[in-house]
């Protein structure tokens, strides 16, 4: 057994069959947002946040719930490289590359050209800086590319040279990154428990689907209902994040030898996706502001701000009532490549 996967976790669903490393200090903690409650007026609802941004290794984020599995595969198989894909901001590659150096792995990020964007800040700034920092091989690609081809390709050619290259997409989300947010809703249904509490509606930001996606698993696999999760789609339209955040659902789900979904169980909203991915909007720049000057917390702007400025809206139209739980993701290095958007 390489000793690299001696500290594996054991989950009430059958989690333990699956290579898993441990990558941050669980559960993340839930606190509740009373100064926003109490700046919005609520009555009826009580808002709270899961704090997945509150995770120390590489600058902290919900992407390292599914390194946990991803790293443990690629470990498992005797892999001595990470190869995987994103937006050139991407929170993903940043935390792979995090992650394979603190696991002895190198990281090659296949980085794609997605937001119309050209200024010093998205180009060098925020996770561009630190991708380097971790000691990534970044690979820059057009716009339009092809990049999980590419990784594969890079992969091939790395197997060339007698090394051996574990490959993921973008987001981590593959049936095996999604078993992290299953694991979560485990965890939150044992804070749950603990608090005394149950909350009406979980609230995500989906770009890549793999968060949504093990939510609903995890509590499909736990017999609860996966209509809690609501979802608010950064990237795809609501159709496509729909059919992609429900395969991914059910691709998780099999690998839990668990019964599927079905259509009704994978809930989205398009209202705050804006003109395109990664293109900051007036509601989401109130929302970073509000959670910033309310509660001292930060978010991103590219999903957690776009999320959170869904959950403003809800709450302010009397759409989510009892107790709302908004799981903040992290992405706070992004912050720094939005500069001229905020200071506008």
């Amino acid at each position: 057994m390489n000793p690299q996967l001696d500290s594996l976790v054991v989950s009430s669903m059958n989690l333990d069959t699956f290579p898993r490393i441990r990558l941050f200090d669980a559960p993340t903690p839930i606190q509740r947002l009373e100064r926003i409650e109490a700046a919005l007026g609520l009555k009826g609802a009580r808002l709270f946040a899961k704090r997945d941004d509150l995770m120390g290794l590489g600058g902290g984020g919900n992407k390292l719930r599914k390194l946990e599995f991803l790293l443990g595969a690629a470990i498992a198989q005797g892999c001595d490289t990470f190869v995987t894909t994103g937006a050139r901001q991407s929170n993903h590659a940043r935390l792979s590359a995090a992650a394979a150096a603190r696991m002895g792995l190198a990281a090659e990020l296949m980085l794609t050209d997605t937001v119309p964007r050209e200024d010093e800040a998205y180009r060098h700034n925020g996770n561009q800086l630190l991708d380097a920092l971790f000691g990534a091989t970044v690979h820059h690609l057009p716009s339009g590319s092809n990049a999980l081809a590419a990784a594969r390709a890079r992969a091939k050619k790395l197997q060339a040279e007698g090394r051996k290259a574990y490959v993921v997409g973008a987001g981590g989300s593959s049936p095996v990154g999604a078993l992290g947010y299953a694991a979560c809703a485990d965890e939150i249904r044992a804070q749950e428990a603990e608090l005394g509490l149950r909350f009406e509606t979980i609230i995500v930001a989906n770009g890549s689907h793999g968060t949504h996606a093990g939510l609903v698993a995890g509590l499909a696999a736990a017999g609860d209902d996966p209509r809690r999760v609501l979802s608010f789609t950064v990237l795809a339209e609501v159709e496509e994040a729909r059919n992609h955040t429900r395969a991914l659902a059910n691709d998780t789900l099999a690998a839990l030898a668990c019964d599927p979904l079905v259509d009704d169980d994978i809930r989205i909203d398009g209202s705050q996706r804006g003109e395109a991915y990664g293109i900051p909007t007036e509601a989401m720049l109130a929302a970073v502001r509000l959670m910033a000057r309310a509660e001292g917390l930060l978010i991103d702007p590219v999903y957690s701000g776009k999320a959170f400025a869904g959950v403003l809206a809800g709450l302010a139209e009397g759409r989510f009532t009892g107790d709302v739980l908004f799981v903040m993701t992290g992405g706070t290095p992004g912050l720094y490549a939005y500069r001229p958007a905020f200071a506008a």
